[in-house]
């Protein structure tokens, strides 16, 4: 239909309609057509002229007319009969008032003990359109007549046919629905922009139905293109963002890595220690959802950069801690906490040959409740022997000795579990790791209660885009938490209990959050009690006491370094000098910290330095933190324009148009850098994809060469949702964007 005559047969509706309402608010009847509630028409040549004989050029045309009419009348429509060609084209075309029929016997009607209301009352209200040889569709039948009461405006917008959810009333609603707020909250959002519920256009189901066909369209479909454009996008606004897919034979993408700018930052700063658990299931494919994450100089957890795992091989860690450590520009951190798993354990041992791979003390806890309920329930003090045993004791052969008076103690010389768990003793027990740094961190809590935090904010619902979303605002609040902590850093300092000139000078470095912990140990240093056990031209021997217990620590002192080692090694494994270190200190009337026993993760200055990307490039400030104040500048100019605008209609419509115009130009830039970005693209699989994303297989045996991420990407929701079904985990080849050579 050209616009000319669209034009002329729409004004002649609105005529008609206008009418029909004004009559059409009458009391309902029943029966046949002819004693139908439609009103009589004042021109009826016009009636006629305005649909019998219109044309369109398709059908769904002729359906959008028919429903626009339908609304304006207070009716709904649905299409009744089609009639088509062997070809497939369509001939003829019906379109009727939604209460056309009748209801269907039941024969289950004995047995029902409820029943929906009925809807449909035999109304013969139609619009019946057939091709014509100039290959338009006509209306050749047009019944106007309802035997059934017409909405009146105030609910005309709950017609089914005419319920839609506008594109922009669905961005708004994306752009609500993305901080983590629920549906209903999003619907609430959009009523009030619109005026009201009444001006929607569409009913809450119609927006809840919405949001989950378009979710389960994504997850059918693969939309691999679509997570893609977010990895993209997040690159565009990141540049050191990084990204990394692990794909099989068959181009099935099994794991997926990423870390923004900030968490490599905080890798450098910060990456001595790194906790990673995969004990926890919480995204929607029910694959483990498992954070690399550590802890600040303010002690608050930190994200290093989060995986997506679909199987646990050998494989497919090695792959993750090679894709971690090139993120990283292959800094090796000083120890890993990480639970007890065979095949991660084989893997850190090749991949993190330099790091120390302690046990996550909390499993070995949960496990051993499991495993000797039994004997927790009988015995009250077995829980405090097993707890010295993980914790207790400086040397290995009296830790030993405990260890095998405990098992003949409870009866437990043959349990099988406590035999495995002391062959791998080296890994949990204290006695072994006390020389090596953990960042007070004994176990992988902070890791697991990393999860249940993700848990608060994270929808398992949602597919893999709105998962990092809201991952993404999970990064946001902890960073903000630290900003917070910094901000009261700089304006308050710590109260001295006591005004020593030790204190004095620690509480200048120390954070708010490490300063007490020093505090604590030197205070005690009034409850020790300290003799000689030998001297040397170079070193002195001292055995110091806390209190009344029998434990004596050796503290070797170096007077000419300042060098002090004391048996419970606790600045080696928190990086904070113990009361015992600290007393050899006091009685050789040292009053200052050496400098070599202030770690500076700790300090004030924590941060202070420059790092480098995984391209050797230093990372510039805080990327998203430029755009939010960008948006948050434009938002305020924008309600500006809008408040002073909707004051009239003529400044509205002017305000509309440089809206429009605006939102062209942009679109236009965006689309130009889009496609000077892809400039240097190949084509694989008829997709244009980046010659710099396709990598070789860096450590793995011989596969064929990596195909395009957005292809790969389809497939990976295409198992994520059980589409395609795998009966064991395929050999794997690697895929990385943006990361040069992997080689070291």
């Amino acid at each position: 239909m050209d616009s000319s005559q669209s034009s002329v047969l729409e004004n002649d509706l609105s005529v008609v309609i206008v009418d029909q309402h004004e009559k059409a608010q009458v009391e309902p009847t029943h029966g046949s057509p002819s004693r139908s509630n439609t009103p009589s028409r004042h021109d009826k040549q016009n009636v006629e002229v305005s649909k019998v004989g219109m044309k369109f050029d398709c059908d769904d045309s002729a359906y959008e007319f028919y429903k626009e009419y339908a609304q304006r009348i207070g009716f709904s429509v649905r299409k009744q009969f089609v009639k088509r060609a062997k070809t497939g084209q369509l001939k003829r075309r019906t379109f009727c008032c939604s209460k056309e029929g009748e209801r269907s016997v039941d024969k289950r009607r004995e047995q029902v003990s409820f029943r929906r209301p009925v809807s449909r009352v035999g109304c013969l209200a139609q619009m019946t359109c057939q091709l014509q040889k100039d290959g338009m569709l006509e209306v050749v039948s047009f019944h106007e007549q309802h035997n059934h009461e017409l909405a009146s405006s105030p609910i005309k917008h709950m017609s089914r046919s005419k319920r839609e959810i506008a594109p922009a009333q669905k961005a708004i609603a994306n752009d609500v629905e993305r901080p983590g707020i629920s549906i209903t909250q999003a619907i609430d959002s959009l009523s009030m922009q619109a005026g009201g519920g009444e001006n929607l256009e569409f009913m809450n189901v119609d927006y809840k139905n919405s949001v989950h066909n378009e979710r389960e369209t994504a997850l059918k479909k693969g939309d691999g293109c679509t997570v893609m454009e977010y990895f993209r996008k997040m690159q565009l606004e990141d540049p050191s963002f990084f990204y990394s897919i692990q794909v099989d034979d068959d181009n099935q993408i099994m794991n997926i890595f990423w870390a923004d700018a900030r968490s490599i930052v905080d890798y450098g700063h910060f990456g001595d220690v790194i906790c990673f658990d995969t004990t926890s299931r919480t995204n929607t494919y029910d694959r483990h959802f498992a954070p690399f994450v550590g802890v600040n100089h303010h002690k608050q957890t930190i994200i290093f950069g989060a995986t997506l795992l679909y199987s646990e091989t050998i494989e497919s860690y090695k792959w993750l801690f090679e894709t971690f450590l090139s993120a990283m520009s292959w800094k090796q951190p000083r120890t890993i906490l990480t639970d007890q798993s065979t095949a991660m354990a084989k893997a850190i041992a090749e991949v993190f040959p330099e790091s120390n791979h302690r046990l996550c003390v909390w499993h070995i806890y949960q496990e051993a409740t499991m495993h000797l309920s039994h004997v927790f329930d009988s015995f009250q003090e077995f829980a405090n022997d097993f707890s010295d045993c993980v914790y207790g004791y400086e040397d290995e052969d009296e830790w030993l000795v405990a260890w095998d008076n405990m098992l003949e103690k409870y009866a437990l010389v043959d349990n099988k579990w406590l035999g495995g768990i002391f062959d791998v003793k080296e890994k949990w027990a204290m006695v072994y790791g006390r020389h090596m740094f953990t960042a007070d961190m004994k176990s992988t809590q902070r890791s697991e209660s990393m999860n249940n935090v993700l848990k608060k904010y994270l929808n398992v619902k949602l597919d893999f885009v709105h998962f990092s979303g809201q991952y993404s605002r999970v990064l946001a609040d902890k960073r903000h938490q630290e900003l917070q902590a910094e901000f009261k850093m700089r304006r308050t300092k710590p109260v001295l209990r006591v005004d020593l000139e030790m204190l004095g000078h620690a509480v200048e470095f120390y954070t708010p959050e490490i300063f007490p912990m020093f505090q604590d140990e030197y205070l005690k240093m009034g409850d020790c009690k300290i003799y000689r056990v030998s001297k040397s031209d170079t070193i002195k021997e001292y055995k110091v006491t806390y209190r009344e217990r029998k434990q004596e620590h050796l503290v070797k002192y170096e007077a000419l370094a300042t060098i002090v080692e004391c048996s419970c090694m606790k600045f080696n494994f928190i990086g904070i000098l113990c009361v015992h270190a600290l007393k050899v200190f006091d009685k050789k009337n040292i009053r200052r910290l050496p400098a070599h026993y202030i770690l500076k993760r700790w300090t004030k200055d924590a941060k202070v330095g420059s790092i480098k990307d995984y391209r050797g490039i230093y990372i510039k400030g805080n990327t998203q933190e430029s755009i939010g104040k960008r948006y948050s500048h434009l938002s305020h100019k924008f309600r500006e324009i809008s408040t002073l605008a909707a004051e009239s209609e003529m400044m509205y419509e002017h305000a509309k148009r440089c809206f429009e115009n605006l939102l062209k130009d942009l679109q236009e830039m965006r689309k130009k850098c889009y496609s000077e970005s892809m400039e240097g693209c190949v084509k694989v699989h008829g997709e244009a994809i980046h010659a710099d994303v396709l990598q070789s297989n860096s450590g793995f045996d011989s596969h064929k060469d990596i195909t395009s991420q957005d292809y790969v990407v389809g497939h990976y929701f295409q198992y994520l949702y059980g589409l395609n079904q795998v009966s064991s985990p395929p050999d794997v080849i690697q895929e990385e964007h943006h990361i040069g050579n992997n080689s070291k």
